[in-house]
């Protein structure tokens, strides 16, 4: 089982790391629907170090998919950092690490997903609390997209509404046909510590590109 492999990996906690309230996510929703996830995803998402400390989430691939077109926009995306899985390959090691960043007030996620062969492919992004929405990702290169969350079937869901490109202090909002469609992040509980992150990516003509899903626990001591 994936949960069993996964509570065997453990690494040391950042020493002398002070742990704060955080009350951003929650803040983009309504009451009645933050009520409405479980109390470990609260508790996950409201998490919050001092700048510049991480917290690391071990876990392993279950599912990966990619069409055809979706082999090809995850290509095409290493001109912008690359920010999309490259590979299929399940049962493999991944790693999760969230960094508070002083410069944004927002969080450096980096995911890094091992490969049976070469090295392992490290995809950065952030989230930042601001936009249309209050909050968005940047992926490098004046390239984000505002998200929009939401509570499905007790889950904590991420949806993007738009992408946008910037230059400087302007900012050109990227017409659809322009983008790689609806891109969905779910993060659901399964219990006992372990969580699911799953990503998938539905053009709106092509339909779904790429998906992958892996479950995760936090690290520990």
């Amino acid at each position: 089982m994936a949960s069993a492999r996964i509570s065997s990996l453990k690494t040391s906690p950042v020493p002398d790391t002070k742990l704060l309230d955080d009350h951003r996510f929650r803040a983009l929703l309504p009451d009645e629907d933050w009520g409405r996830l479980p109390v470990a995803i609260w508790r996950r998402f409201s998490k919050r170090f001092e700048d510049g400390n991480t917290v690391v989430y071990v876990g392993e691939v279950e599912e990966a998919s990619s069409s055809r077109a979706g082999w090809w926009l995850a290509q095409a995306a290493r001109l912008i950092g690359g920010p999309l899985p490259t590979g299929t390959e399940t049962g493999v090691p991944m790693i999760v690490t969230v960094t508070e960043d002083a410069a944004s007030g927002g969080q450096i996620w980096t995911r890094i997903c091992a490969r049976r062969d070469g090295f392992p492919q490290v995809i950065h992004s952030a989230k930042r609390f601001a936009g249309s929405t209050g909050l968005e990702e940047y992926v490098g290169f004046g390239v984000s997209m505002a998200l929009r969350i939401a509570v499905e079937h007790e889950a904590l869901v991420f949806h993007s509404v738009g992408y946008s490109l910037q230059f400087g202090p302007f900012r050109l909002q990227l017409p659809e046909w322009l983008t790689p469609g609806a891109l969905t992040v779910t993060h659901s509980d399964l219990g006992c510590g372990d969580f699911r992150f799953t990503l998938e990516i539905i053009h709106p003509r092509l339909g779904r590109l790429i998906r992958q899903s892996a479950v995760f626990r936090e690290a520990s001591s």
